[in-house]
């Protein structure tokens, strides 16, 4: 177990690793703390497309811990580096919060609710029914629909609540087309995470809360994985995959000590 100290590089899942909500998780802090002083590369990075990278940061420090927005890589980064790619000044009719607004505008990306290339759905919580209506009537007339991550839920200090996975499902089925999804465990955001810091794969461990996205991710990516159980997924429910995490903890504090 103690070979994860050696390693040159963490990926790091946020909510339900370092956090639930606005609850930081016992061992975030000194997790951190631990990264600086071994002068580890490290990236946080979330499905979630809620916050900018400054958002983040911030959050992270009114909970008492100090990160610069250099070490996060969001879903909603991975969506605008994806979609500008695929086709360079594209358009696209937004349903999410800032930080995956200012992903787009800054990857190039236009706003337009008329005959956008995309429809792009994220995390939010404001969603209405209008919206819903006219994403799937950009699709049924041809955008592409395109989701930040797969994710049905998210943990928060208050229980599970709804995320991008849930809140696309009836645009899906209203338009009759499934929506493609950029976050993990889609290889890309892999890819792009490990590059941002450059090193090997076998250098380099992802730690997270899901099997279905963390987990399985970093298996096809051919990192080594550590499975946390303070976010969504429980030990029996560990049974259920035909894979699995190299290592296996309550959570962050744990893990701390075998390293």
């Amino acid at each position: 177990m103690g070979d994860l100290k050696h390693k040159q590089a963490f990926i790091c899942d946020m909510d339900g690793v370092i956090y639930h909500g606005n609850h930081l998780l016992d061992g975030a802090g000194d997790f951190v703390n631990w990264l600086n002083s071994n002068n580890k590369n490290f990236l946080f990075l979330t499905n979630s497309s809620e916050r900018t990278p400054r958002e983040l940061s911030e959050k992270l420090k009114r909970l008492g811990v100090d990160v610069e927005e250099s070490h996060f890589y969001t879903s909603a980064l991975a969506t605008a580096d994806f979609l500008s790619l695929q086709k360079p000044g594209c358009s696209a009719y937004v349903i999410g919060e800032a930080g995956l607004m200012n992903a787009l505008y800054n990857a190039g990306i236009s706003m337009n609710n008329v005959d956008p290339d995309y429809v792009v759905m994220g995390e939010t919580r404001n969603y209405s029914y209008e919206q819903i209506e006219r994403a799937a009537l950009l699709v049924q007339k041809g955008a592409n629909l395109i989701g930040t991550n797969p994710d049905t839920t998210g943990p928060t200090e208050k229980g599970m609540v709804p995320a991008t996975g849930s809140l696309i499902s009836p645009i899906e089925m209203a338009a009759g087309v499934k929506a493609y999804f950029v976050g993990k465990p889609n290889p890309i955001m892999m890819r792009r995470a490990v590059r941002h810091l450059g090193c090997r794969s076998r250098h380099t461990v992802i730690i997270g809360d899901r099997m279905d996205t963390d987990i399985v991710a970093g298996i096809e990516a051919e990192l080594d994985t550590v499975l946390v159980l303070s976010g969504v997924t429980s030990v029996d429910m560990v049974k259920k995959f035909a894979y699995r995490p190299k290592y296996i903890y309550s959570g962050l504090a744990e893990m701390l000590k075998t390293m």
